[in-house]
């Protein structure tokens, strides 16, 4: 546990920084003022001014943050002021956290195909460049035997024992063949989770619900696919491209069923499901890890691209109502939308979170 608790604060910290860090480090080059870097969240802890910039470093060490001269609107006609620059320049140190989380998980998703990325393999998949392949769960459905009985995502599966009527498995048929001739009966798993074996007792399904099978879990022959060095960047790239891609189409969806539903999704989660979805991850290895860690910088990307009052989108939505105007925006109304803003984002985090506690028990 206590690994784990260290490996999601690695794993946010790095997240929030390097966004942050976009901001700062295009502020910087624009040559405009920056008050403060922090490195976690207040209160404070001590801090150092080097070259006119204070970094502070502060108790709660999940993420970070910049103060920009200016941002609040205060400032107004100094030349190293935020508000006092034109909209492009303002635009471009917006917009340069949601650029840095893309370039990071391009970073995770490279170092990854370069270290061995878990993929799914076809049967015959063989070569020089894959290996450790086993039979690995790859979901499980909650209220199915195997959900009851403890098996999760990413047990690797051994063999399955009926009495005295065992079987070594070595493909996804073995499995489905075994379990479909021991409907009813108790049927022992054995999996190998972070390196523990593991024995869970079903009882497969004669009748299933549909799309969950007698025992409730997804199987894939999954491998560890290495990519040469040499590749690794332009699979990095492609693979944040689809990740990308995936994360907007989903969001779409999800902001489709809020608003027609008034509900949201079950696939949604905040800190307590990311937290368990990274410690199975950290407990996987480290090149699951950084495929969780890609996935969400990419999401982060995603989600403070949105045109939503105090994320990064809601504020490029009110430069471009400006040019639109061709006058800047009451800094009392936008301040006033962004902390509305703000104030709806902590609800629906509260919410979700609540959800993802209540998911625990």
């Amino acid at each position: 546990m206590g690994i784990a608790i260290v490996g999601f604060i690695i794993l946010i910290a790095s997240l929030v920084l390097v966004h942050e860090w976009g901001h700062f480090w295009v502020a910087r080059k624009l040559k405009i003022k920056v008050e403060e870097f922090g490195f976690g969240f207040p209160p404070r802890l001590f801090g150092i001014r080097k070259k006119g910039i204070f970094y502070s470093f502060n108790l709660f060490p999940i993420g970070g943050f910049v103060r920009i001269f200016g941002e609040q609107g205060e400032g107004a006609g100094s030349p190293d002021s935020f508000i006092s620059r034109p909209a492009w320049q303002r635009f471009m140190v917006i917009v340069a956290g949601v650029f840095m989380n893309l370039v990071l998980a391009w970073a995770f998703f490279s170092f990854g195909s370069f270290l061995g990325v878990p993929a799914a393999l076809d049967d015959d998949s063989a070569g020089a460049n894959v290996r450790d392949v086993a039979i690995t769960v790859i979901d499980v459905a909650p209220e199915s035997p195997a959900g009851r009985a403890g098996v999760q995502f990413g047990d690797i599966v051994l063999g399955l024992a009926v009495g005295d009527d065992e079987k070594t498995v070595e493909t996804v048929d073995d499995i489905q063949e075994f379990t479909a001739g021991h409907l009813g009966m108790d049927m022992t798993i054995a999996v190998r989770r972070g390196g523990q074996d593991l024995m869970f007792t079903v009882v497969p399904r004669q009748h299933p619900p549909e799309g969950e099978g007698p025992v409730g879990v997804a199987l894939s022959r999954v491998g560890i696919l290495q990519v040469p060095w040499y590749k690794a960047l332009w699979v990095g790239l492609q693979q944040t491209w689809f990740s990308l891609t995936s994360v907007v189409i989903g969001m779409v969806a999800l902001f489709t069923d809020l608003f027609s539903t008034g509900k949201i999704s079950a696939d949604v989660s905040g800190p307590v499901g990311i937290f368990r979805v990274a410690g199975q991850a950290w407990a996987l290895g480290l090149s699951y890890f950084l495929q969780l860690a890609a996935v969400l910088s990419v999401n982060l990307a995603v989600l403070n691209a949105l045109p939503f009052p105090a994320l990064d989108g809601g504020r490029i939505l009110f430069l471009a109502i400006e040019k639109i105007r061709g006058s800047r925006v009451d800094q009392k109304m936008e301040h006033m939308a962004h902390a509305v803003g703000f104030i709806l984002l902590i609800v629906l985090m509260v919410a979700i979170t609540y959800r993802d506690i209540v998911k625990l028990f």
